[in-house]
């Protein structure tokens, strides 16, 4: 299977945004988008393991939960929900909450949670571009305003609304009750160099995170052993022989593909279905093969995905 380019949904929320500049095309929208998601589809429609996605705030998101995978296949799911989040924007003072401040009893819980004052005992947390969350199945947790993150999740959209801000959507406060640790959570990730190019920001049992940080007018080999997505988060260049610009999403599964960088460099979040970083991911080619990229051809030719709302059925953000 080839490095393809991955298709996007978006989701209209009441807390979403309407300026998506510079992560979708059409960066300017008539209802608040709340989320993009990344697909790719085949034939056989195959199952994914992971989902990644774009969240825009302009409001803070309901305070939730998701089950792990012993609570998600007790209901007849396949997964539960680990997540992780990457800040690739942030307005001045924006926050997010994982875990709690306390450790608190049930009773306390729902008490917290029917009257609101549950947002006061979460772990609020001030969030600049770069900074890395991870957020295991279970942990109570929120996204305050003014963002934009990228999130890398096992691929079940089960959420438990715990509080919603006094808008009228369903709450889930039993459900809450029964998959939620309530008790603070260690969630901020500090990124670690594999390479020069390489740094891990969150691997866990279910999927690895990595931003790869590419020069100016190189080239490389990058090799995808299993399900692998990637985004675009700065500069511009091609992936094989499909531009790359920054908020294209790309899918790969047991392939290679040949990077050409542009004149401004290029980053990469670049997320796989594995527990640790593979080795040989990326291999950069000698200098007497680099070829630089005719980035007035890829803007010309670019092919982009515009964003087309998706109404999002059940319980969500």
């Amino acid at each position: 299977m080839t490095f393809d380019h991955a298709s996007v949904r978006t989701t209209l929320k009441p807390w979403g945004r309407r300026d998506l500049g510079p992560w979708a095309s059409n960066g300017r929208q008539d209802s608040p988008v709340g989320e993009i998601s990344f697909e790719y589809d085949e034939p056989e429609g195959r199952e994914r393991l992971l989902l990644l996605k774009l969240l825009f705030t302009r409001e803070k998101l309901s305070i939730q939960v998701h089950p792990d995978d012993t609570a998600a296949k007790s209901m007849g799911m396949a997964s539960g929900k680990s997540e992780a989040w990457y800040v690739l924007a942030a307005d001045e003072g924006a926050q997010v909450a994982v875990g709690l401040k306390r450790p608190l009893t049930q009773v306390e819980f729902r008490k917290a949670a029917i009257d609101g004052s549950i947002d006061e005992l979460l772990d609020w947390q001030d969030a600049a571009v770069g900074d890395i969350f991870y957020v295991p199945a279970g942990t109570v947790h929120a996204v305050g305003a003014g963002l934009v993150i990228a999130e890398i999740q096992q691929r079940n959209d089960t959420t438990f609304r715990i509080w919603d801000h006094g808008r009228s959507r369903e709450l889930h406060i039993d459900q809450a009750l029964a998959v939620a640790r309530l008790e603070p959570a260690s969630s901020r990730k500090m990124s670690r160099h594999i390479t020069v190019e390489r740094a891990e920001l969150v691997a866990c049992p279910f999927f690895t995170l990595e931003r790869l940080d590419l020069c100016a007018d190189t080239r490389w080999e990058l090799t995808a052993g299993r399900e692998s997505w990637a985004m675009i988060a700065a500069g511009s260049g091609t992936i094989g022989s499909l531009t790359a610009r920054i908020g294209d999403g790309f899918f790969a599964e047991a392939d290679r593909a040949d990077i050409r960088v542009g004149r401004d460099g290029m980053s990469l979040l670049f997320a796989t279905a594995a527990s640790a970083p593979a080795a040989d991911l990326l291999r950069e080619l000698p200098a007497k093969d680099r070829l630089k990229p005719d980035l007035a051809d890829i803007d010309s030719h670019r092919e982009r995905h515009d964003v087309i709302p998706f109404p999002l059925s059940g319980a969500a953000l």
